[in-house]
């Protein structure tokens, strides 16, 4: 904030910091997780959540979280929030990503057309205890290893591996320069190298075979994620009608705003006029240079697009848009911002605004941002939306598909990306002080993610008892 004084203590002071921390709050203080006595129904939590979402789409978002304990994970962070607020904290605040899950990692374009790996999910981001991210993302490790039938200790390690490369990133982050710290990314040709590395590091001919069977889905999906830009969008989302293209409607997933007109209360003329206004109003969040460029293109069309799990039924748009012909597509991606799930738990969110809660988080965390991202407040009282890419390059990991050995490389990756979020917006040196040099906090932290998986799995079973009983609505996973 502007105005404030910056403090800067040295780095002994720093170091004592994080040991006075874990002197408080000692890293095995994480083992031994319980719920809370008074911890509330996970089924009225999602009820809660319900209240404010599109209806016609809430059925969507409970069928997509029965698929499994997993998908349940991934669309349960407001009741995690709740389980977070009273476990242990050692008082070191980062940015937190707030739903930092493994399916939030992911590949996609930087400004400079580079692929890179990063988080890209920000919805929930919120300064708070850098133990919330790490435990979410650890505990997704533990309930994903299990959807896929690994062995127990298999799980374990796994869940291992993700804690302890954050740590050990987080003790290199501490010993770098400022300026390293922020230029600090995870390119495609690092990744590629660490992988061609794993892989000759194997021994015997089964785990060399499974190494090679690794490298090559790694290779498909960043080769498939080049190819993914609005060109390829246009192809997938849209048809030319009377010599001009427009978005394809296929409900409920994908449904243009000229088929919602009587949802919004508004008259198809209305709702164009509505959208170009909003265009306008998020044009002005954006740097000059970038204004510049995206008024350079038109819109087209624009029509409600489901994304997501833990997403579902929160307002989500496409626009389709065209810069010097129809062949000079842009795709953007509107979704609505609302108030974090950490928000009822820790200290509200300094922006007024939720759609610059999750820009602001964003460009904190991430090695490099989309070009395009901003925000805008919506047409009705009380809506808020961010603005980015549809498609640039964006890919992601099929979890489901993942061998113990994917699975392990997988969890080395996003740990050490998560390390450099929390380096960028938080104190690396403190932070690395407080987590020291044993793996105390990655055995103690694995414990939890362990039992949080076996609570996981009973939410899940009360959530789909909740939906046989006909107390939630779900339709078939689309």
């Amino acid at each position: 904030m502007a105005g404030t004084k910056v403090k800067h203590p040295s780095v002994e002071k720093r170091l004592a910091k994080g040991k006075g921390c874990r002197e408080q709050t000692p890293v095995s203080s994480h083992t031994g997780w319980k719920p809370a006595s008074d911890r509330p129904d996970p089924v009225a939590l999602l009820e809660e959540q319900n209240l404010t979402r599109e209806q016609d789409l809430v059925p969507v978002r409970h069928g997509r979280m029965l698929v499994s304990p997993f998908t349940f994970y991934r669309g349960a962070a407001k009741i995690m929030a709740a389980d977070l607020k009273d476990t242990p904290r050692a008082g070191l605040r980062v940015q937190l990503c707030g739903d930092a899950h493994l399916s939030n990692f992911g590949v996609f374009a930087s400004p400079e057309r580079n692929l890179l790996f990063d988080l890209n999910d920000f919805d929930e981001t919120l300064p708070g205890p850098f133990e919330y991210d790490v435990k979410r993302m650890a505990a997704s490790f533990t309930i994903a290893a299990r959807n896929n039938a690994f062995t127990t200790e298999e799980t374990r390690d796994v869940t291992l591996t993700g804690v302890r490369a954050y740590r050990e990133a987080l003790a290199r982050f501490a010993q770098m320069r400022t300026l390293d710290i922020w230029y600090a990314r995870l390119s495609e040709d690092q990744l590629m190298e660490a992988i061609d590395l794993a892989v000759a590091s194997q021994k015997g001919k089964a785990l060399k075979k499974a190494a090679q069977g690794m490298g090559n889905s790694a290779r498909q999906n960043v080769a498939k994620a080049h190819t993914r830009d609005s060109l390829q969008a246009l192809s997938k989302l849209a048809e030319r009608v009377d010599g001009k293209y427009r978005i394809v409607s296929q409900p409920p997933i994908v449904v243009p705003v000229r088929e919602l007109a009587a949802t919004y209360g508004m008259s198809g003329e209305e709702v164009e006029d509505a959208v170009r206004d909003q265009l306008r109003s998020y044009r002005a969040t954006l740097p000059d240079d970038r204004r510049h460029l995206l008024e350079q293109f038109e819109v087209i069309d624009v029509a409600r697009k489901v994304v997501g799990v833990g997403s579902v039924g929160t307002r989500a748009f496409i626009a389709l848009l065209q810069g010097r012909d129809q062949e000079d597509p842009l795709f953007l991606q509107v979704k609505e911002a609302t108030k974090s799930v950490l928000e009822d738990h820790l200290p509200k969110s300094r922006y007024k605004q939720p759609g610059e809660r999750v820009v602001q988080g964003q460009r904190m965390m991430q090695a490099a941002s989309d070009i395009f991202l901003g925000w805008t407040k919506g047409v009705q009282d009380n809506r808020y939306l961010y603005w980015r890419q549809l498609r640039d390059m964006k890919g992601s990991a099929v979890v489901e598909g993942m061998k113990p050995l994917g699975m392990d490389f997988y969890a080395n990756a996003c740990g050490w990306t998560l390390a450099r979020a929390h380096a960028r917006s938080g104190d690396p040196v403190a932070i690395a002080s407080y987590l020291g040099k044993s793996d105390k906090f990655d055995r103690s932290i694995t414990d939890f993610s362990e039992r949080y998986a076996d609570q996981n799995e009973k939410d899940y079973d009360a959530f789909a008892e909740a939906v046989r009983s006909g107390r939630l609505s779900a339709t078939d996973a689309v």
